[in-house]
């Protein structure tokens, strides 16, 4: 019997497309397209696979939150600002109720005091932040292990 890969829907929010130029100080050089193509690498390794989807715009992300039913095993989502704004990528989580990791690149607690606030967090299994790019490795792992378990 062969066991099919698990498929992980990978969220990032709005300004990450600019990942690698916008503000290298706080998110680091890495591009959009590196980190996608490194959590393929990783998902490889942990017999999952990985679809991203990037989007500015709040509806798309919560469209690809309800598609994901039946499809996915698992969303791993860098809302990006929509974390600490968006009720609707809140709700269309907690509806679908597929297991979802929130990670961040920087550590949204030690920066402004509005981005200490996450919309996302309640309804989450976890959120993993600060870590730069390993963040999405970390979160992967931490989900792929949480389905298998």
């Amino acid at each position: 019997m062969t066991v099919q890969p698990l498929n992980i829907l990978v969220l990032h929010g709005p300004n990450l497309n600019l990942l690698g130029q916008r503000e290298p100080g706080v998110y680091g050089s890495t591009t959009l397209s590196e980190i996608n193509c490194l959590l393929a690498e990783a998902a490889l390794n942990l017999h999952a696979k990985v679809f991203p989807v990037q989007s500015n715009h709040e509806g798309v992300l919560v469209d690809a939150i309800h598609e994901a039913l039946g499809k996915h095993q698992g969303i791993l989502i860098n809302a990006g600002a929509y974390t600490h704004t968006s009720v609707a990528l809140r709700d269309a989580i907690a509806a679908v109720n597929i297991p979802t990791v929130e990670v961040h690149l920087s550590n949204i607690y030690r920066r402004e005091e509005f981005r200490h606030h996450s919309y996302i967090a309640p309804v989450v299994i976890g959120q993993i932040s600060g870590f730069g790019v390993q963040s999405y490795i970390l979160g992967l792992q931490a989900l792929v292990h949480h389905l298998n378990s």
